[in-house]
């Protein structure tokens, strides 16, 4: 967390870390598997079968860089969260309220529209690190929204 920027992007620590060391290991893995594999003899693995085994490993690889990539980047006039699939961007209007309480796994965001975002950026692995980041996004929201307290932490 940077204490003196609060619009520093929400990232979390050890889910980006995990993610980007296991993506290295399948890689190397998964290329000395290839490698090793046989070419002649029984059973025989053509440069084929070997390059698609190869590939498997680095699909793998950028599966867990997607998970190293979640954050949310606040601004002065919203929020644009990064997850795992989707990418959504959110005035500070519409932010009715930040849960980061009850053992859920990241912050979410309850919406004016009653629908609810994670906000995968901020996430409980953290630990208090992650309580802070929740409670400095709910001074944004509150800041920007002027509706009183603004989170359940």
């Amino acid at each position: 967390m940077a204490k003196d920027d609060p619009y520093a992007t929400f990232r979390p620590v050890g889910g980006r870390i995990v993610p980007l060391v296991v993506a290295g290991l399948c890689v190397m893995i998964f290329t000395v598997v290839a490698i090793a594999l046989p070419s002649e003899g029984k059973p025989s693995f053509s440069v084929g079968d070997k390059t698609f085994i190869w590939m498997i490993g680095v699909g793998f690889a950028l599966v867990l860089w997607r998970f190293a990539q979640v954050r949310a980047i606040p601004t002065q006039e919203g929020i644009e969260v990064h997850n795992l699939v989707v990418t959504r961007q959110v005035a500070w209007s519409q932010i009715v309220e930040v849960q980061f309480g009850g053992g859920q796994a990241w912050a979410v965001l309850e919406l004016d529209d009653f629908d609810t975002l994670p906000v995968m950026g901020i996430q409980r692995s953290d630990g208090p690190r992650a309580t802070a980041e929740a409670q400095r996004l709910a001074a944004l929201v509150e800041a920007h929204t002027r509706r009183g307290p603004a989170a359940e932490i």
